[in-house]
């Protein structure tokens, strides 16, 4: 027992602990849960006897998915809409926040109420398709690239931090030094926002990574396609084939219809897979971001 601590604090550490345990179980099986079903047997995953462990362990879902090239295609689609235009993202969204933040810009509330405007109020999805039409940007490699490029939320919140967590009396000093404005902006401002960049990487690489709404609305072409809508049309074959497998006609053989119970289990096991494999990026890149999100951006740069 530690010093001054009563019996009342130790069952309350008990208790605590038990029921983040919980709240850690509650979140992790869902995940765990599709690792086991995409390596287990379809007929097990589809009859619901699959709980804590793969039964019949194999790889056909994968093999299944892997199968198509569309898949490789999406991959590689997605990767690079999603480097490159998380690096848009950044390009656009790190000055402006850094802009904002200066108290002496001129009409910087008319421009503050600008931004904030499209957060609340938007012109509707046909102008918007219309507009990227007219724009020429319809079916491109680059439209993905393109579109999204700033997200207000992450540029108020970027602003958030620099007018908060960086001292004015640091850029004031760099000014006396001879420090130009782009200067102090490069050498000051970025290296000590390490942590908000981090974070605002994260969010747009993930929302970029996730996205196929936009794809579906502005690509026809298939070579175009991102992972994420590849997914989702793999998907829709499937649910597909399943409901034109199940209303079959009742004259069937037996082993037709075993056949095709099976193909049915198989849809289900490579939907699983599927959540992996466009999850997988993320959970490889989440690693190397976190320990920015709790770093003290301003230890040591102000002496007391």
């Amino acid at each position: 027992m530690k010093i001054n601590e009563t019996v009342s604090d130790r069952i309350f550490g008990i208790i605590n602990t038990i029921f983040l345990v919980f709240c850690l179980l509650v979140v992790l099986y869902p995940l765990y849960f599709v690792l086991i079903a995409s390596f287990s047997e379809p007929s097990n995953v589809g009859e619901g006897s699959v709980f804590f462990l793969p039964k019949g362990f194999t790889v056909e879902g994968y093999t299944n998915v892997f199968k198509n090239n569309d898949i490789w295609i999406g991959y590689r689609n997605a990767v690079i809409n999603t480097v490159l235009g998380t690096a848009l993202n950044l390009i656009l969204t790190i000055p402006a926040a850094y802009a904002l933040s200066k108290k002496n810009l001129p009409f910087r509330k008319g421009i503050n109420i600008y931004f904030l405007i499209p957060m609340f109020f938007g012109g509707g999805l046909i102008p918007f398709y219309l507009l990227i039409r007219n724009l020429g940007l319809l079916n491109k490699p680059y439209t993905l690239i393109v579109l999204s490029g700033v997200s207000i939320f992450n540029v108020v919140v970027t602003r958030t931090y620099f007018q908060t967590m960086i001292p004015e009396e640091l850029y004031e000093a760099a000014h006396i030094d001879g420090a130009s404005e782009l200067r102090t902006f490069i050498s000051i401002a970025i290296p000590l926002a390490a942590p908000i960049i981090a974070v605002i990487t994260l969010y747009y690489a993930v929302a970029r990574w996730n996205d196929y709404f936009v794809a579906l609305l502005y690509l026809s072409k298939k070579e175009y396609f991102p992972l994420q809508l590849v997914l989702r049309n793999i998907l829709i074959r499937n649910q597909s084939a399943l409901s034109s497998m199940i209303s079959g006609d009742m004259g069937m053989n037996i082993e037709l219809l075993r056949e095709r119970a099976r193909l049915a289990y198989l849809a289900e096991t490579m939907k699983y897979a599927l959540i992996y494999i466009a999850s997988a990026p993320m959970l490889i890149l989440y690693p190397f971001i976190q320990k920015h999100f709790v770093k003290g951006v301003m230890i040591g740069s102000l002496k007391g």
